[in-house]
């Protein structure tokens, strides 16, 4: 099948007793535990609209099995600690998503683990690398800042030295992206984003094979960073238009970023399917479609200002919705990093981060010109 069909089909439970054609919503705590072998329970990551939506995410990633969770922080603090342990190494990317790099320098020294963060080129992971390396941690493209990295050059070194690689798929979403299919061992997603793609779900994904599965579930079932059944039931609805709706955002991305590239006021423009983009070649490569995300940053104004005269685009956290947002990572989802680490890696006050819905895409470029021609006839 493929993927229009698998994000419909695969996973749903039919009801034998009414022949309904989607997954009915089972909200018991509860279960015989006399009637079936396995022991159902919403802890135990089992009930049947968790495997419903576990099984569309494995689908869709080409994975053997899949996990839902109520977070993606959820799913990779979990992933993560999984496979570490006391005295182990990790290498991550300096330009994950600012949640992951918060965990690793808050946590990681109560755990006694240790961790190098590089930057976001398979060479500079591979140098960070020690004997005591157990895990490597990357995403691609990047939050905020869409740096592309070789996805199937770090997997068959990690393979050959025998460490477990992570990969945060969120931005790319199994649409554009599938990181198993180039030797990735285990793939993240905040499902609040594209796979919820609605911003009214909190949800995180796993998929990987059988044998990582069984040490992720088995500490995912004392962690308890399971979801509820009803929105499990959402996320399965709203996975069934993931296709669409990540196509198009891709499409009206590639125009903004087109014409943002061209805009006088603009200094800078981050979209990996931008020809001059130094991460374009390798996108080409390991993606089919360069996603509905990218990043701007506007030159001698007040970002602030710009961002309060937009009329359709929003101001808000989070991302991958089908309506347009933008966000400052400074004071958001980098927040919690030092102003010397942001400056690093790059995220400067000015930049803006974009997520692309489903409007018309000449009226989100008109209302990113008419924003920055107030801002500057105000200053």
């Amino acid at each position: 099948m493929k993927n229009k069909t698998i994000a419909i089909h695969k996973g749903t439970l039919r009801d034998s007793k009414t022949g309904g054609v989607n997954t009915p919503i089972y909200t018991s705590s509860a279960y015989d535990y006399l009637k079936e072998e396995e022991t159902f329970y919403p802890r135990y990551f089992n009930t049947p609209n968790q495997d419903a939506v576990a099984k569309k995410i494995a689908a869709l990633e080409h994975a053997e099995t899949g996990l839902v969770f109520s977070s993606g922080m959820g799913a990779m603090s979990t992933s993560i600690l999984a496979f570490a342990g006391a005295g182990d190494h990790l290498v991550m990317l300096d330009a994950l998503y600012g949640g992951t790099h918060h965990f690793a320098t808050e946590w990681f020294p109560h755990f006694n683990i240790d961790c190098t963060f590089t930057k976001t080129t398979a060479d500079d992971v591979i140098k960070g690398v020690t004997p005591k390396t157990k895990i490597i941690v990357i995403e691609s493209p990047t939050n905020p800042l869409l740096a592309v990295v070789d996805i199937k050059k770090i997997a068959d070194f990690a393979k050959e030295k025998k460490i477990t690689t992570i990969i945060d798929n969120t931005f790319a979403s199994p649409v554009n992206q599938t990181p198993l299919d180039f030797g990735i061992d285990i793939v993240v997603h905040s499902g609040t984003k594209y796979l919820g793609g609605h911003s009214d779900l909190c949800c995180g994904m796993v998929a990987c094979s059988h044998e990582k599965m069984d040490r992720i579930i088995n500490l995912a079932r004392v962690l308890g960073p399971s979801l509820d059944p009803r929105i499990c039931y959402l996320l399965e609805r709203s996975m069934k238009t993931l296709c669409l709706r990540v196509n198009e955002q891709t499409k009206n991305a590639m125009e903004v970023a087109r014409f943002l590239e061209l805009h006088p006021d603009i200094a800078g423009v981050y979209y990996p399917g931008l020809e001059g983009f130094e991460g374009h070649e390798i996108a080409k490569r390991q993606m089919t479609g360069f996603g509905g995300m990218l990043s701007f940053e506007i030159k001698d104004k007040d970002p602030n200002r710009f961002v309060e005269e937009l009329k359709i685009i929003s101001p808000a956290v989070s991302l991958g919705g089908v309506e347009s947002t933008i966000t400052s990572p400074s004071v958001t989802s980098h927040a919690k990093m030092s102003a010397g680490e942001r400056l690093r890696i790059g995220v400067t006050d000015s930049l803006l981060r974009l997520s692309i819905g489903l409007e018309d895409a000449d009226d989100l470029k008109q209302d990113l010109d008419n924003a920055l021609k107030k801002v500057t006839h105000s200053s």
